[in-house]
Formats: structure tokens, sequence, C-alpha cells
């Protein structure tokens, strides 16, 4: 294995672990998770245990601004950004579309040559008036602003399936900050849901401020440790002592034939 892939391995294994002492260190608040679904209790070597299973926002399949049908189920393992709009609103829309647009543009597309890629956020934002907000429509509004369909989609559907997902996944009218009225839903609301689907934060989208914290977060978000996937350490817990006695006996024997060779030379 080259030099280049070992400093690789060790980026990605140390940079996690370093940034998490650091949080530790300062007391890092990460992203809160929103609305409990059930909380499950369990005895594990005498001692109770408890888990909490939280909301999990559904599958929603509706049209982007390109007429393809897309849904959540295909974006399997992003963080999304979710906000709501309608094209000829003429008041919150146009700066929180610029605000986003300028969020979209400090996340760096993936770079083939360097084999970078941070496409990991997929932006999403929902029109609550498709009666008028068409395909072409959102398509012209998307040209407009800039919007890049490779990281952000504007999706259009039916009303019911929008405002469901508004309303009783989202749950945007939940928060106290701001009213949002169920038969038209008008807010600067922008919801981060982490890569299981689970609410981690509200932000006012027109707020400049609330979006660079909306930054951090997704920061904090990526490099949290995830439950379902077993650490390195405990799937490489087993080899541990076999490579420990292989290092060790490496490292002897490198000093040991030092220092033969420096024994002869002074002969």
């Amino acid at each position: 294995m080259s030099k280049k892939a070992w400093v690789a391995i060790a980026v990605a294994v140390f940079i996690p672990l370093v940034f998490y002492a650091v949080a530790s260190r300062y007391n890092v608040v990460m992203p809160r998770r929103y609305y409990p679904d059930t909380v499950i209790t369990t005895i594990k070597n005498g001692k109770e245990m408890t888990d909490t299973v939280w909301h999990q926002v559904a599958n929603l399949r509706l049209q982007n601004q390109l007429g393809e049908q897309v849904s959540l189920d295909q974006e399997e393992g992003k963080v999304f950004i979710v906000d709501f709009f309608f094209t000829h609103c003429a008041s919150i829309c146009p700066i929180l579309t610029r605000n986003m647009r300028q969020l979209q543009d400090r996340l760096k597309i993936r770079n083939e040559v360097k084999r970078v890629d941070t496409t990991f956020v997929r932006f999403l934002s929902l029109t609550v008036d498709p009666a008028h907000d068409s395909v072409p429509v959102i398509k012209k509004y998307a040209d407009h602003y800039g919007v890049n369909p490779d990281v952000w989609w504007l999706l259009t559907g039916p009303k019911k399936t929008i405002y469901d997902f508004a309303l009783n996944e989202l749950k945007l009218g939940l928060q106290d900050s701001v009213t949002v009225d169920s038969n038209f839903v008008h807010t600067d609301y922008v919801a981060l849901l982490d890569k299981d689907r689970v609410v981690r934060g509200y932000y006012h989208g027109t707020d400049t401020a609330e979006l660079g914290k909306l930054a951090e977060d997704i920061v904090f978000i990526m490099l949290e440790k995830d439950k379902k996937r077993k650490s390195i350490f405990t799937e490489l817990k087993p080899l541990m002592i076999p490579f420990a006695i292989i290092v060790l006996g490496t490292i002897a024997g490198v000093i040991y034939f030092s220092r033969k060779q420096n024994k002869n030379e002074i002969v």
C-alpha cells in the first residue's frame, strides 16, 4: 500500500476521533433530535437501559425541476435541507432562495480529479402552490436563481402530499416562534434532517446568522458516530493482540539487528 493510501486511512480514522475529543473537552452541543416516537427499555448486565426511537421522516416522491420523479429513498445516507416556497411570492421567498443559493455554493461539488465527494447534502425546496408551480415554472425559477440540480431539487406535485409532509412529517406547526397556516404553508423555516431522516433543527432561512448555524450543524452531523455501524475498532478487536505481537516483534527485531550492526562496526 502506498504512503498516500496510509495517510488517507489515518486521516479518515483520526479526524473523527479528534473531533469528538475536542467536542467533549469544550462541551460542544450536538444538534438535538426532535419528536421521539417511543422509548424502548431493556435490561443489560442487570442494568436498566433506555433507547429512544426518534421520528423518522417518511419517504416523499415528487417531480423535480427537470421533470424527473425523485424520492428521498434514492438519496440514502444523505443529509437533507428542506424549505418551502412558491414562485410568485414577493416577500420572503426570494430572500430565502438567495440565501439557500449561497449555502449551495459554499458546498464544493464532487471533484473527480481529487476524488473528493462533498455531495452529501441534498437541498429540497417544495412549492406550496403546486397548482401554479408546474415543472416548467419551477425550472424557470431554478434557472433564475442559479439552482444546481445535482445538489438541489425544486419539487412540485399533489398539494396534499406536500402539505402532509410539511405538517405531519416535518411538523412545522409544532414550532412556537412562527405560526404555520395549515391551509397555506408560508414560512421561512428551513428544516435539517440527518442521514436517518430525523429532524435535527429548524432555522429561519431569511436570517444569514441562522443559516451559518445550519452550516455548522451539518458538519457536526456528518462527523457523528453511526450507531447502526460497527466501529472499525470493534471489528478489528479480535486481531488486536496478534497485531500487537507482530508490531512489537518487528520493533524488537529492528532494534536487535540495529544494535548488532553497530557493535560490528565498532569492532
